[in-house]
């Protein structure tokens, strides 16, 4: 056993195993980090689905119910079919479509976790023209006119404040939930509006939403030229879906707007039954909180090996150099201080802002880590130098992760850098004549 003690080739294959096996208690740590992230989805649903949750508005569209004659073929056993008549829907877009919309944002909290909810205020105008029927291959005797329905596709019904009315030509209609028909949208609202069959009629419509929801609200571009305006105090909004806006103001909350063009999308103002999707062109602000602190400590987990690694080197350096002796349950012991800063990052975090917690994680494993190695090796400026190691690491790593985009970059260089400094201090060690003993 003493032979073993002062064995170069036993000293690196141990603090290979110990650094090996320290990654067990890693991957346990990244699973509590998912753990956590997962206990705050289910906070967020939580609160979302008894508040309402994300929004997506759609429309409003025209859906006019007419008449199609197709085959019936149902008896297999006869040659011969017969003609039946069957309900379908001509579904209009509006001509114009105009959307003004403030966003009052506001925080809950459900246990530790912050949920965002809102309340919006929002007023949508336009017009309507009918189409050329005839170009649908629609004879304009087998449209039911006078049972069309206004729709307004709403993602979460919940989220209505108060009643919705439509002024459609100066004459006011009350909006009924549920729709006739879900070729379009799933659920919504829907208003009997008949109309008649002038082709150069322009209808022109007003309409007023309280709507709540949760972090998100996305509206579909349903309008041939469809303008959105979103205003809020929320100062950390992010621009999702198939189009960005225009113009944006993000200092003091947002000022948002977005003018696209039926050009820009891939359905037409006007088609039967459910021949198209308007979903894929959904856009709008998700109201997210500025700092996910769970998706932050899971990226600086990923360079624990790294952590491990370099400081057990560190170690055996100061062991082949200054000729002391590290046991490896203190290699143990320090590498367990390594993997333990993770899991004060991860619950400091949960009350403290990321960097807060980062910086009270890693000046409280520091001065562990130095005050053990000061007292294991008796050297005041071996256990400052390890401490001042250990302050340049978490320093690179919190750089890293406060510069997202950069990150592959700086860490490949920062790695580059210290396999350049550790090949430099060993440059001159004879390793075939290394010898452990004083």
């Amino acid at each position: 056993m003493k032979n073993l003690k002062y064995n170069l080739y036993f000293k690196v294959a141990t603090i290979i195993i110990i650094s090996l096996l320290l990654l067990i208690p890693t991957a346990m740590i990244t699973g509590l980090i998912n753990e956590r992230e997962r206990t705050q989805e289910d906070a967020i649903f939580e609160v979302s689905s008894k508040w309402a949750n994300a929004q997506t508005i759609t429309g409003p569209f025209l859906s006019i119910p007419y008449y199609k004659f197709v085959k019936d073929n149902s008896n297999s056993k006869d040659t011969s079919y017969k003609i039946i008549k069957v309900k379908d829907y001509i579904h209009v877009l509006p001509e114009e479509l105009t959307v003004n919309g403030e966003i009052i944002p506001e925080k809950r909290n459900r246990g530790i976790y912050e949920i965002v909810v809102y309340n919006s205020n929002i007023n949508i105008s336009g017009s309507f023209i009918l189409p050329n029927f005839k170009s649908l291959d629609i004879t304009p005797q087998n449209i039911l006119f006078d049972q069309s329905d206004l729709n307004i596709g709403i993602s979460d019904l919940r989220g209505l404040e108060k009643l919705v009315t439509v002024n459609w030509n100066d004459v006011i209609y009350n909006f009924n939930s549920g729709l006739a028909q879900t070729d379009v949208v799933q659920r919504g609202i829907f208003a009997a509006i008949p109309i008649n069959n002038s082709d150069s009629t322009q209808y022109n419509f007003k309409i007023n939403l309280e709507l709540k929801g949760s972090q998100k609200i996305y509206f579909s571009p349903i309008g041939k030229t469809t303008d959105v305006k979103l205003t809020s105090t929320w100062n950390s909004p992010s621009y999702n879906g198939s189009f960005l806006p225009d113009d944006k103001d993000d200092l003091n909350g947002f000022n948002a707007h977005w003018n696209i063009l039926h050009l820009n999308r891939d359905f037409p103002q006007a088609w039967t039954g459910n021949d198209y999707s308007v979903s894929n062109s959904d856009f709008g602000v998700d109201l997210i909180l500025p700092v996910d602190n769970y998706q932050k400590t899971y990226r600086s987990i990923k360079y624990a090996i790294l952590f491990i690694a370099f400081t057990f080197i560190i170690f055996f350096f100061i062991e082949v150099m200054k000729k002391v002796f590290i046991h490896p349950i203190q290699y143990i012991l320090v590498g367990f201080a390594l993997v333990i800063f993770y899991t004060l990052l991860l619950s400091i975090g949960e009350y403290l802002s990321f960097n807060t917690a980062f910086l009270i994680s890693a000046i409280a494993t520091i001065l562990l880590i130095t005050a053990y190695v000061k007292t294991i090796l008796k050297s005041f400026s071996l256990a400052m130098l390890i401490a001042g190691i250990l302050t340049i690491l978490y320093g690179f790593i919190f750089i890293i992760i406060q510069v997202q985009d950069y990150a592959l970059l700086i860490g490949s260089i920062g790695v580059f850098l210290i396999l350049a400094l550790v090949m430099y201090f060993s440059r001159k060690i004879d390793w075939y004549n290394l010898n452990l003993k004083e």
